[in-house]
């Protein structure tokens, strides 16, 4: 056929007109009446209007061109979005069961196959989650006894650093291995030396886990995986870590099967394993092996990155801002003075440290997107219809860098979190951890960290950087599921 003949040129424009009304009209009514959209291409969709790098920017501003729900075409996948704080507090809150699904997206899928308290649903999830609460609370998170075993990894912390004698390194690889630690005396039920070769391993895997799911490559392999599952790239090496960390936690599962005693649990394997046993013949429990393995990985994961990448921002912001720095450890001065270890009874008396540590929590926006959600049933919203399984991202960046709610949303500034007397000052659209029925597991325990490493750090050192302060880059170095800081080296001062 002639490309050149105007006829010929006629036709292959109407074929392609009919090719995305075919698109569309083949796709809206088994999606029910979904909130608006911008114009998508046929199997594309609006991928070419995503920001990869940064997608949770595109999605800012597309909320204001469509207001706060509306409907994207990722591939021929619709997702919906809720913006703002309003319509998430109702999304979240209000309508929480509505929307607590959790939607696996391809990478997702094919780590976890639904398996595991982070990425299952329906019973499996609400057996999980029950069992998985009483037991971190049985082992201490929120209580007394977890207070303690932060205390003293965080003392472990500042003796790896005071080794560093001055000379500049980069924090963030200590800072995660004590993290990390509070987390695996309740899942392994043991801490590890920073040197342990294991540990080690476990580390790097992690960090290359979080790092590479915040790459753009992973957006690229949702949308084609079928295609991507056979070319090299970051996604690949995503998939060689969760399997050497799924080794090493069966490892620790049969080591556990091993020495157990059923009536002294140790800590989360040895009661999941008691729980399998008391339901060996119930053939709908979800007390599993699999359910174990990935359950367990989930929480290792969980607990192990986003605080410590928090941890990672905070000592960033804190050296580019000196005097925020400084105002912190004359508040340790006052209430806790120089011997004593930091306690969480501490945080009520020092409402600036806790304006600080909230304001690190919601410049950074760790997690913009949330973990991706799906509606539980048809779901009427906002005068809209969602239909039952469709992918729903709650953007919370939208409620941290709300201009309705924050007086400088996009600097860093403590005041968000302070009174005119200068008492803390909460905030409802703080939603640093999420919200609702799939809040973050690890909330209290995380809130606990925050607290307990930051004033023990700034207790006994002052942070300096190696280059000019100025050139300290609080911007992302890369977005995706987490938001990830670039790296640098610091000088830490005994004080």
């Amino acid at each position: 056929m002639d490309s050149s003949n105007p006829g010929t040129t006629v036709l292959l424009a109407l074929l392609s007109v009919l090719l995305i009304v075919w698109f569309f009209r083949s796709k809206r009514p088994q999606y029910g009446r979904l909130p608006p959209a911008p114009p998508a291409l046929p199997i594309v969709g609006n991928m070419f209007q995503m920001n990869i790098k940064a997608p949770h920017k595109s999605l800012i501003k597309l909320n204001k061109q469509y207001g706060p729900v509306f409907t994207l075409w990722f591939g021929s996948t619709p997702v919906v979005v809720l913006c703002g704080f309003a319509t998430l507090k109702e999304g979240l809150i209000e309508r929480g069961y509505d929307f607590s699904g959790r939607y696996l997206v391809p990478i997702l899928q094919k780590i976890s196959a639904g398996y595991g308290i982070g990425f299952s649903n329906g019973e499996r999830w609400k057996q999980l989650r029950r069992f998985s609460l009483s037991t971190l609370k049985n082992f201490g998170m929120g209580k007394r006894s977890i207070e303690e075993r932060i205390q003293e990894e965080a003392q472990f912390l500042v003796t790896a650093i005071r080794n560093k004698q001055e000379i500049p390194f980069n924090p963030d690889f200590l800072m995660r291995c004590a993290v990390s630690n509070n987390i695996c005396s309740i899942v392994f039920g043991e801490r590890f030396e920073y040197e342990d070769e294991r540990f080690l391993t476990l580390m790097e895997r992690a960090e290359g886990i979080s790092r590479a799911l915040s790459k753009p490559g992973v957006q690229i392999y949702n949308n084609f995986p079928k295609i991507m599952d056979f070319l090299p790239g970051p996604h690949q090496k995503i998939f060689q870590n969760i399997a050497g960390l799924k080794t090493f936690v069966n490892q620790m599962i049969q080591s556990h099967r091993d020495s157990l005693r059923k009536d002294f649990p140790r800590d989360y394997i040895d009661s999941f394993l008691n729980k399998m046993d008391e339901e060996k013949h119930n053939p709908n429990s979800e007390f599993t092996d699999e359910n174990l393995l990935m359950s367990v990985v989930n929480l290792f994961l969980a607990g192990t990155e986003t605080t410590s990448t928090t941890l990672q921002w905070a000592i960033q912001i804190l050296v580019k801002y000196p005097h925020i720095q400084e105002r912190i450890y004359q508040e340790i001065c006052e209430v806790i003075g120089s011997c004593r270890r930091p306690s969480i009874e501490d945080r009520a008396k020092m409402p600036y440290t806790d304006a600080v540590i909230h304001e690190i929590q919601r410049y950074i926006d760790l997690v913009p997107m949330n973990l991706p959600r799906m509606a539980t049933k048809d779901v009427e919203f906002r005068g809209y219809l969602i239909p039952k399984g469709t992918l729903v991202i709650t953007l919370l960046s939208s409620a941290l860098k709300a201009t309705s709610h924050w007086e400088t949303p996009e600097s860093f500034n403590p005041n968000h979190f302070l009174d005119e007397n200068g008492c803390f000052k909460k905030s409802e659209s703080f939603m640093a951890f999420s919200a609702g029925k799939r809040m973050c597991l690890g909330a209290s325990l995380a809130r606990m960290e925050l607290f307990l490493f930051l004033t023990t750090l700034l207790q006994n050192f002052v942070f300096n950087s190696v280059i000019d302060q100025k050139d300290i880059d609080i911007s992302p170095a890369a977005s995706g599921i987490v938001v990830i800081p670039h790296v640098y080296e610091f000088c830490a001062i005994s004080r």
